[in-house]
């Protein structure tokens, strides 16, 4: 038996969960009944979350040598991807690429850096004292992503202005081990805790197209409403050559909004935003992931990979008839 799509948007937009069973069945939907489930996860985020876009952007401040063998990931040390390596840059860098994101609508803009953490010391001070600075001189929210955390360290980072932690789970736990060896899926978790017991909004989701199953999507999904997050990442596999997962295909553009409409039953109320991978995974369908959904998305460049053009993107809402958030990463 096929759940009702509209039956449960009304319930979710009562106040109600579905569980995993019900989004396995909306999962299930083809044809035009997949367009229903689209339609009714627009509507679901129309009533939470409204039709305002928000904007976000990232720099890669510290690129290359990581040490964790994520399958899919093109700075790993354990691959030989050929991109760019470089610690971490300046202060003067980080605050310009923040004003930078700031005049393109952007209200969250990201400090990533590779590794398994980030150093304390030297390292920490500097992006301590660039959070600072983009508090001064800009009014956009300073996100940081930096690895493994601990409650020390993300305090430090919360009183320097940091707004948001991003830290990605990837994947469900039952797949993970296949995609990481490295470290244990708890550390990242329990990182995500940390986060949220310091005070700070938290950013979390992960990378569909690794060849999770849809039981193993949802199962995150379910993992991230446990722990509370405020915003989730959407990003679909674009693989890279010299990782493990370079041969892997692209999803169709129906199943990645098939996955977008699945989250926002499942998170009603939270900021979901499509990040990597959107352009060559939805194609011409990008437009589309609002319908199905999401409130968000990433504008401009990614880690080792580039973007689509700011501008392309503020036309593309404009003609949607939405707008673009003045503040708010979570």
């Amino acid at each position: 038996m096929k759940y009702d799509p509209t039956a449960c948007a009304d319930s979710v937009i009562a106040g109600n969960q579905i569980d995993g069973e019900t989004a396995l069945r909306l999962a299930s939907a083809e044809g035009s009944e997949l367009y229903r489930v689209l339609a009714e996860a627009g509507r679901i985020r129309e009533h939470f979350t409204g039709s305002a876009v928000t904007l976000c952007s990232i720099i890669n401040a510290k690129s290359g040598r990581c040490p964790e063998n994520c399958a899919f990931c093109a700075q790993s040390a354990h691959h030989q991807t050929g991109v760019p390596v470089y610690p971490l840059v300046d202060e003067d860098e980080l605050v310009r690429c923040a004003k930078g994101a700031e005049s393109v609508g952007s209200s969250c803009y990201g400090i990533i850096t590779s590794g398994t953490t980030i150093s304390k010391g030297e390292e920490l001070d500097r992006i301590c004292a660039s959070l600072r600075r983009i508090r001064r001189e800009t009014s956009i929210n300073p996100s940081c992503s930096l690895g493994i955390l601990d409650y020390e360290t993300a305090c430090t980072l919360r009183d320097a202005g940091m707004v948001t932690y991003h830290h990605n789970l990837e994947t469900s736990r039952s797949f993970f081990p296949a995609i990481c060896s490295t470290h244990d899926y708890q550390d990242d978790v329990n990182t995500v805790r940390v986060a949220k017991q310091a005070g700070l909004k938290v950013c979390c989701g992960g990378i569909f197209g690794l060849g999770e199953t849809m039981e193993q999507r949802i199962e995150m999904a379910l993992t991230l409403r446990e722990l509370e997050v405020d915003s989730i990442p959407v990003n679909f596999l674009d693989p890279v050559e010299g990782t493990l997962l370079a041969g892997a295909d692209f999803l169709k553009p129906l199943e990645c909004l098939k996955i977008i409409a699945i989250y926002r039953f499942l998170l009603p109320d939270r900021q979901i935003k499509v990040c990597g991978g959107r352009e060559r995974n939805l194609r011409e369908l990008q437009s589309w992931i609002f319908m199905a959904g999401a409130s968000g998305m990433m504008t401009g460049n990614y880690l080792t990979k580039l973007g689509r053009n700011p501008d392309d993107d503020l036309k593309m809402v404009a003609d949607l008839g939405m707008t673009v958030a003045e503040c708010g990463c979570g």
